[in-house]
């Protein structure tokens, strides 16, 4: 008999608290409750930015300050990293795979899925207005329009509040 391979979730992160309760929605709906038979391999990325993406600095004293912008990103990767796994661990998900990619968090997902082969791809929306979304670009607007698969686009919810708190 031929052991077929799940089909490949990738779970977008970036650095976003709603990302996080993007990932918990997620797992709870997809993962939570099927023990290993959940219908998914899962691959969470988070898109880390780099200094040079963020501001555009040149100059005397620059190299200091992209130093220090490129330490906090790689320390608050790190701790995404722990409350992915502790996200998991506490909702008894084991096999999980986390990648930490380095750019712009659009182009990150649509290669992640490229490179995964993935047949969905999750990432969470902050439900900006049409003026923020069109200064700020939204990273789930550009995941739709080009990633190779399906995309779920979770939202927070409108009616009720939610306590974010907890995803930092």
């Amino acid at each position: 008999m031929v052991s077929k391979e799940k089909p490949v979730m990738v779970m977008g992160l970036y650095d976003s608290k709603l990302s996080f309760y993007a990932l918990e929605w997620t797992l709870d709906r997809y993962f939570v409750g099927f023990g290993p038979n959940h219908p998914f391999k899962l691959v969470v990325v988070h898109a880390r930015p780099t200094p040079a993406s963020v501001v555009g600095v040149g100059g005397p004293g620059a190299g200091n300050f992209i130093t220090i912008m490129e330490s906090e990103f790689k320390r608050k990767a790190s701790r995404s990293i722990d409350q992915i796994k502790q996200m998991c661990l506490n909702k008894s998900i084991e096999d999980v795979e986390i990648e930490v990619v380095e750019g712009n968090p659009k182009k990150v997902m649509c290669e992640a899925v490229e490179r995964h082969h993935a047949s969905i791809l999750v990432v969470g929306s902050p439900n900006y207005g049409v003026v923020k979304r069109t200064v700020l670009g939204s990273v789930s607007d550009y995941c739709a329009n080009h990633a190779r698969c399906s995309v779920m686009i979770v939202k927070r919810p409108s009616k009720t509040r939610i306590d974010i708190t907890h995803f930092r």
